[in-house]
């Protein structure tokens, strides 16, 4: 289940996933010196493990293999 291709597409959506929760976070601060940078590690980091769960499920981009032959 988990090849080369997925692995690569899972860490993208990863990445992509915490960059938006991190740019949510920082987005709701007034000024940039009120942002608290532990809060935006934290939830963006726990954004990201939630993605790397959430592809375990399977990813549109990756098609899951059969054990059945092609037609």
């Amino acid at each position: 289940m988990i090849t080369k291709r997925w692995a690569k597409a899972a860490a993208i959506r990863c990445i992509k996933t915490i960059a938006q929760a991190a740019i949510a976070m920082i987005g709701t601060s007034i000024a940039l010196s009120d942002v608290d940078w532990v809060l935006v590690l934290s939830a963006s980091l726990l954004a990201g493990l939630l993605s790397l769960l959430t592809s375990l499920a399977g990813l549109p981009e990756v098609p899951e293999e059969t054990d059945e032959p092609a037609e």
